[in-house]
């Protein structure tokens, strides 16, 4: 019976510090391409191709053997399919741009170049923290709240740190204010943090290959890269 109770009171205690662990670990930002001028000239290149909605632009720099979400094929003609990419609408505009926001990291390959994947959460996320239940903080100083509203109480300012999340889509209290929140825990409590102040590593990632002939697109899905 002692033995049982030991195990269950260790077991306890492991679960109770997972929120507190994640919490003390950090992931700051970085651009492994900061320094390439090819890179910084391509990127604000598209960054104003999906500004405008330039689709012959962004076709133009898509490879062609290009990774889709899991499960589907490879290939320009599934990723048109899957973006619905002749509709006005399209989500591509938006999570390109998401994706290209932050910095980003190479990824070696087994075979073939390593990739510039943007943003870096996922490239740099830590191996023993689980992907699905975390997110990174991707400011400085970013203010965690007693709830959903800017006009609630500051529990504490974090920087970089990995939290862990239990809802990523939090209305505002205000019905008439669009911010929304990421409700995470902390060793405090729970709070809530501006949902652009934040990033899952499984969001949607953009991945590159500097060719002879440019900067290529090799993939665009969520998940993982």
């Amino acid at each position: 019976m002692r033995l049982h109770q030991t195990l269950v009171c260790l077991c306890l205690v492991a679960l109770f510090a997972l929120p507190a662990r994640a919490q003390d670990m950090k992931l700051p930002p970085v651009d492994e391409a900061a320094n390439d001028a090819s890179w910084v000239s391509f990127k604000n290149r598209l960054l104003t191709a999906l500004e405008k909605r330039d689709k012959k632009t962004v076709l133009s720099v898509i490879d062609h053997n290009v990774r889709n979400n899991p499960d589907t094929p490879r290939g320009v003609a599934e990723f048109r399919a899957q973006w619905d990419f002749d509709a006005d609408d399209s989500p591509l505009w938006r999570k390109l741009s998401s994706a290209l926001f932050l910095g980003g990291a190479y990824v070696k390959r087994e075979k073939g170049p390593a990739e510039f994947c943007a943003p870096y959460v996922m490239p740099k996320w830590p191996d023993d923290v689980d992907p699905h239940d975390h997110g990174a903080i991707i400011a400085n100083d970013t203010l965690v709240k007693a709830a959903p509203s800017s006009d609630s109480a500051t529990l504490k300012t974090l920087t970089y740190d990995i939290v862990t999340v239990t809802d990523w889509d939090v209305a505002d209290q205000a019905a008439d204010v669009k911010q929304h929140w990421v409700k995470i825990k902390i060793q405090e409590g729970e709070g809530f943090v501006p949902e652009e102040q934040i990033r899952s590593p499984i969001e949607h990632a953009a991945c590159f290959v500097k060719t002879p002939d440019g900067w290529r697109m090799t993939a665009l899905l969520a998940g993982g890269v």
